[in-house]
């Protein structure tokens, strides 16, 4: 699944696009929740980090797992300071005004049709 896809499924924004963004197209999971240290329990690659929390742990967790993205839910935006980091250690984000469960639907849905398994 390419960022456009996702922004576009989502009514999504892009606030920083990270260098390799646009080669990206293999993103074929996502991870969603707001306990970053259940997140540092994930193993896999190309997913994108789905939470609400916005601020520059959340960057340095997606960092540390490998994540290719974070996707901020509930309208939340980025503070400052991730953003910052975020262009620093070149890892996208995006934000949606939907709530973390449609958004874990809709993607859910998307990857299935995809042929990924959710």
């Amino acid at each position: 699944m390419t960022y456009e896809r996702i922004l576009s499924l989502l009514q999504g924004t892009m606030h920083h696009k990270c260098n390799t963004a646009d080669s990206a197209s293999d993103i074929s999971n996502f991870i969603a929740g707001d306990l970053m240290s259940d997140i540092l329990t994930h193993e896999d690659e190309y997913f994108v980090l789905v939470t609400s929390l916005s601020t520059d742990q959340t960057v340095r967790t997606a960092d540390f797992v490998g994540a290719r993205a974070v996707l901020l839910v509930n309208g939340k935006k980025p503070q400052a300071g991730m953003l910052k980091l975020a262009q620093e250690i070149n890892i996208s984000i995006l934000t949606t005004p939907l709530r973390m469960f449609t958004v874990c639907w809709l993607l859910g849905k998307e990857l299935e049709l995809e042929g990924h398994r959710p």
